[in-house]
């Protein structure tokens, strides 16, 4: 019989699926250039890492695949925490995040708001979303997914502007 903890702390078998660059450029307008951004998911070939350096930001990156788990690593320097998390463990990623109070931008499926988590987590605190006019395609080992069932969405805390935006992707 599973346990509710096992489910809201379960392992997933999908979780490497890669953010297109069109899906990072949304969320770039709303980043203050002279801040820190950590994308704590992501390598250097991430399209987060490579849209950041290219918009000239002061990026700090980290990989469970460098041995800096998302868990227990945290650069000794940054402002803002913007990456595409992997969608298992959603609860306990937002845990963390929210508990450094910095402004955050993590990538989401908008499935996530019929569970009760998000209701939880952002009781007391302001969630904000960035949503779109349409699905974004992840990437699959290099395939592009023409199939995605989901919508996504930033959901953020103390980054934007207004409490929901929608953009164009």
């Amino acid at each position: 019989m599973l346990k509710s903890k096992d489910i809201l702390y379960s392992y997933g078998h999908n979780d490497e699926c890669y953010t297109p660059s069109y899906a990072v450029i949304p969320i770039i307008k709303y980043l203050p250039k002279d801040k820190i951004i950590w994308c704590p998911f992501d390598t250097d070939e991430s399209e987060f890492t490579r849209q950041l350096s290219l918009a000239e930001y002061k990026i700090v990156n980290s990989h469970i695949c460098n041995g800096q788990n998302y868990y227990t690593y945290e650069p000794v320097s940054w402002d803002i925490m913007v990456s595409n998390p992997p969608y298992t463990n959603k609860r306990k990623i937002f845990e963390r995040a929210l508990s450094f109070n910095k402004p955050f931008a993590l990538l989401m499926s908008n499935t996530w708001l019929n569970d009760s988590t998000p209701k939880q987590l952002f009781k007391t605190k302001q969630l904000q979303l960035l949503m779109f006019d349409k699905r974004i395609k992840y990437l699959n080992n290099g395939i592009v997914n023409n199939k995605i069932t989901f919508s996504s969405s930033y959901y953020c805390y103390n980054l934007l502007p207004r409490d929901i935006i929608c953009e164009e992707l």
